[in-house]
């Protein structure tokens, strides 16, 4: 099934994770980072060895090497409801350029993370096809600390 070009990019930004980059806990030196179903819950990624998960935002931007202020989240009732139980996933940041083609991850650990940066959207409105459904912004700049750039 093909998405809209932002499922793509997703989709992309989590196979290139995948293929490029170790899993952060357990440092496997084989890549034992899986993609897991689409529509999974606040997770993009496992690894089969650890059982490490993490989230993967990807985003198109005009320079790699500066982090966006903001990146567009997912779905905000489960991410609310996980952050209520003190439960944070580690955040792939996927940095893409068009032209000249330039691509840099980061990475955000949970520990760095806070409830303030999670920022609800408003619900979408009755005549929209997923009415009352409500997605969230991560701003950047209210982490407790920065994203590590990892080489890719």
């Amino acid at each position: 099934m093909v998405g809209t070009s932002k499922q793509m990019l997703g989709d992309w930004g989590e196979k290139l994770v995948r293929s490029k980059i170790s899993c952060p806990r357990c440092k496997a030196k084989r890549k034992t980072l899986r993609q897991l179903p689409p529509n999974f819950t606040c997770a993009d990624l496992i690894c089969d060895f650890c059982g490490y998960l993490a989230q993967v935002k990807t985003a198109t931007v005009a320079n790699v090497t500066v982090l966006p202020n903001q990146i567009l989240g997912a779905a905000w009732k489960p991410q609310s409801e996980r952050m209520k139980s003190g439960i944070y996933f580690p955040l792939f940041i996927v940095l893409v350029t068009k032209r000249p083609k330039g691509v840099a991850i980061y990475l955000l650990a949970a520990d760095l993370q806070t409830e303030e940066m999670f920022v609800p959207r408003k619900p979408l409105s009755n005549k929209a096809k997923r009415s009352g459904w409500q997605g969230y912004m991560i701003d950047l700049r209210l982490a407790s600390g920065s994203p590590t750039k990892l080489s890719v």
